[in-house]
């Protein structure tokens, strides 16, 4: 852990607790449309994966060309809620202190570009953020692309990253980009499910996520 100098975050699941309304999103829009709904684990198992992927993935009843009606009724549903969306309970303050020893943070999400900039208005965050990278704007996850990408901008090699998620596509999104990973299991998949790529570490909380950081980090490092 000496080598980790970025720390890479997740959004939906990591940092916001958002991973019931995005799953009943999905629910209902599905419904909408008169498909079946996915069960809440379908839907949770998606959430990460760029909107259009995750979408075609739990209806792949529908014609792709349908796929666009499908993601207007998600929008439709998940905006109604998105402005009542917080991070979990300690988050910011993870943040702040991180921020304040000058530790370079990033976020990799499968939001779109605009999804995300409405959210770090919302959340008040996006002072603690060196780069951001979006699904629409890049190779979605699990492809390393966003970690390639979000290094190469703040001058890090991919293996000084760490990244931070709730789920499979999140590590598999690290292991192929040569970073380390952490799972945190109060977001989207479970607990046995993110143990089997095998992250450095699957955490239960915040708080624990809080505490391993400040034990296996030297905040004070930078470039």
């Amino acid at each position: 852990m000496t080598t980790t100098r970025l720390i890479i975050f997740d959004w939906d699941g990591t940092v916001v607790d958002s991973t019931i309304t995005i799953a009943q999103a999905i629910q209902r829009s599905c419904e909408d449309l008169g498909l079946t709904a996915p069960s809440m684990e379908a839907s949770k198992y998606v959430i990460g994966l760029g909107l259009q992927s995750a979408l075609s993935h739990v209806a792949p009843e529908l014609p792709k060309e349908r796929i666009p009606e499908l993601v207007d009724r998600f929008r439709h549903y998940y905006l109604a809620r998105d402005q009542f969306l917080k991070p979990f309970d300690g988050v910011l303050g993870l943040l702040d202190w991180m921020h304040k020893k000058n530790f370079p943070l990033a976020v990799a999400t499968g939001k779109s570009r605009r999804g995300l900039e409405r959210a770090l208005d919302a959340t008040e965050t996006r002072g603690y953020f060196s780069a951001t990278r979006c699904a629409d704007e890049s190779d979605p996850k699990p492809a390393p692309t966003m970690v390639n990408e979000i290094c190469e901008e703040l001058g890090f090699e991919p293996e000084q990253a760490l990244v931070i998620g709730d789920t499979s596509h999140d590590l598999e999104m690290a292991a192929a980009a040569g970073a380390s990973a952490v799972a945190v299991t109060y977001g989207a998949h479970p607990r046995e499910h993110l143990e089997a790529f095998k992250p450095l570490a699957c955490l239960a909380s915040v708080s624990e996520l809080d505490a391993w950081l400040r034990q296996r980090l030297n905040p004070g490092l930078s470039k």
